[in-house]
């Protein structure tokens, strides 16, 4: 079976494993299935518990932004356990002594810097645009890692993939579009340009960053287990957590914490519980983004982001009481259409590989049995 007419998962190329341990199809739909989990679950959380911190009286950009990475020292946990469980430590060695300081470092600082970049313009977007303007523009960043992957990642598109591409490029625009979107209250003109270039420039940073992820995974650290990821994920977090905490205290932002922290609505310690959730919400939803460009694609884990945010509303019904009506649940049933559709291109992919494995098995068995009656 030709390459090129195989959506092969990046997890199973080259017969199955990226490096020397076999990977069964089912363990692979279980990695899938744990990071769409992580991502959808951690997504939908930070974005509740932002939308609360921005309610109760909180207003620092770069507070906004540092919660967003700051977490990363939870990672070290499964790191360690993932790390003392792995069986492949000659592979680990070998790969990792290939590898010279100096390109690992430059890696993770402009991934960790491009990646705090992106968080603080997505941070001044939400900060000066209306919730409904801010979800349409955001719905961009597909589109946008459509054409990073097809130029990057040499990702090819079948009809089901555009299919889902677009669709749940609709739906989030859908909720977008009908949501309230007159501008925030005293925000001005400037300002709310300002914030649209923001979040459209934040789509496009971040499509690209996956993108590069992917391509680091495939070229670079070139690991099959599941601690890279978790590699990945710490150091790029930490460079943007330094970034961050840089950019707090160049700007003056600490000045005002302690009266934000008075003024909070819920109180001084809700105030810090909001924080510290949001923190960890943001480290799982980042953990199922990075596993999935590993396991999948970017393309693949930016269609399990914009779902999310199509899902989005259903959280905010039954957490904070919106109401649901007509055209959001239409949004929400196009938002399931497009994920089926990619979902059932996977298994397509899945079916063709097998069958060509089976195909290559047979044949192995049939030049055995030969060799064995001469």
């Amino acid at each position: 079976m030709p390459e090129q007419e195989i959506q092969e998962p990046h997890f199973l190329k080259d017969g199955g494993t990226m490096g020397q341990s076999p990977v069964r199809l089912w363990q692979w739909w279980l990695m899938v299935s744990v990071n769409i989990f992580f991502l959808i679950v951690g997504q939908t959380a930070a974005v509740l518990l932002g939308r609360f911190y921005y309610d109760q009286g909180g207003n620092s950009k770069w507070m906004a932004t540092l919660v967003q990475t700051a977490a990363f020292p939870i990672l070290f946990i499964p790191l360690f356990i993932l790390s003392s469980q792995d069986s492949s430590t000659t592979t680990k060695t070998t790969v990792s002594t290939q590898l010279s300081v100096t390109t690992l470092t430059l890696l993770y600082v402009s991934l960790g810097v491009l990646l705090a970049g992106d968080n603080m313009m997505y941070s001044t977007g939400l900060l000066y645009l209306s919730a409904s303007t801010y979800s349409l523009v955001c719905a961009s960043q597909l589109a946008f890692n459509a054409v990073f992957a097809f130029y990057i990642n040499s990702q090819k598109f079948t009809s089901l993939i555009l299919n889902s591409v677009v669709i749940l490029s609709l739906s989030s625009a859908l909720i977008g579009v009908h949501s309230d979107s007159t501008e925030p209250a005293g925000v001005s003109r400037g300002k709310y340009i300002l914030g649209f270039l923001c979040t459209l420039g934040a789509s496009a940073i971040y499509s690209l960053l996956l993108s590069l992820m992917q391509l680091s995974f495939q070229k670079v650290l070139k690991r099959e287990t599941f601690s890279v990821v978790l590699e990945m994920q710490i150091y790029t977090s930490f460079v943007a957590t330094c970034a961050c905490i840089v950019g707090l205290f160049a700007s003056g932002e600490w000045r005002s914490l302690k009266g934000e922290m008075d003024g909070f609505g819920k109180g001084r310690v809700s105030y810090v519980m909001t924080l510290v959730w949001t923190a960890v919400a943001w480290q799982v939803s980042s953990v199922g983004v990075v596993g999935l460009i590993f396991v999948v694609s970017s393309l693949f884990s930016n269609v399990i982001s914009t779902l999310a945010l199509a899902l989005g509303p259903i959280a905010a019904v039954i957490f904070f009481h919106d109401k649901m009506d007509g055209v959001m649940v239409v949004a929400m049933l196009m938002a399931f259409w497009g994920f089926a559709s990619y979902l059932y291109q996977q298994y397509i992919d899945d079916s063709k590989l097998k069958a060509a494995q089976n195909h290559v098995n047979e044949v192995l068995i049939e030049s055995t049995l030969e060799r064995q009656i001469v």
